[in-house]
Formats: C-alpha cells, sequence, structure tokens
C-alpha cells in the first residue's frame, strides 16, 4: 500500500538508511529501528461498503543512548509527515543495557 511509504520517507530523514528495518532487524547494531505494518486501523463504511481504511503498525526504536535525541526527532519527522501516532510503550531491557521506545501510527 503506498501510503505505507510514507512512513519509511518520514522515517529516513532521522534514520540512516542502514538502521531502519521493515518487518523485522536481524542482528542489527545499537541504535535501530523496525517499522511494520499489523493491520487495519480506522474506516469509514457508508452505503454498506468500505469507503476509507487506515493501516496501523508500529514503530520500534532501539537504543543504549540515555535521553536519545533521534525520540523526539522521530516524533518530529511523522508530525511533520501528518502521520497520526502515539507513543505506546517505553521499556528498559536489562539484558542488553537497551531502551525500546515504541510507537503506534495510523495511516491512510
Amino acid at each position: 500500500m503506498k501510503c505505507l511509504q510514507r512512513v519509511k520517507e518520514a522515517l529516513l530523514t532521522v534514520i540512516e538508511a542502514e538502521k531502519l528495518f521493515h518487518l523485522e532487524a536481524m542482528k542489527a547494531e545499537y541504535p535501530y529501528c523496525v517499522w511494520a505494518e499489523d493491520g487495519a486501523g480506522n474506516q469509514l463504511n457508508g452505503d454498506n461498503y468500505m469507503i476509507q481504511q487506515s493501516i496501523q503498525g508500529t514503530i520500534d526504536y532501539y537504543t543504549q543512548n540515555e535521553y536519545d535525541p533521534v525520540v523526539d526527532e522521530i516524533q518530529a519527522a511523522l508530525k511533520s509527515a501528518r502521520i497520526s501516532f502515539y507513543l505506546n510503550s517505553v521499556q528498559y531491557e536489562d539484558e542488553t543495557k537497551a531502551t525500546h521506545w515504541e510507537w503506534v501510527f495510523e495511516v491512510s
């Protein structure tokens, strides 16, 4: 779906291409970002059919840098691209000493 390309393009304005992954990251080095579509978001129905549908997904950013400025830059890039999103969770991973930031996005 073409609307998903907007998510990738927005993220590439702040994250290097070799640090941005779609769906999964295999053996990536910190920091890195993974984005993926998860399914349908909101939709508009009328006259017994779907008029418009949005796609929902997640953006996961993994960093070992405390107060990493890229977190703010990701949010600014999404706002600038007019992509709807919210910060869903922030988790610290003891084993890797990394912070995992997760946003949920929606595009149409």
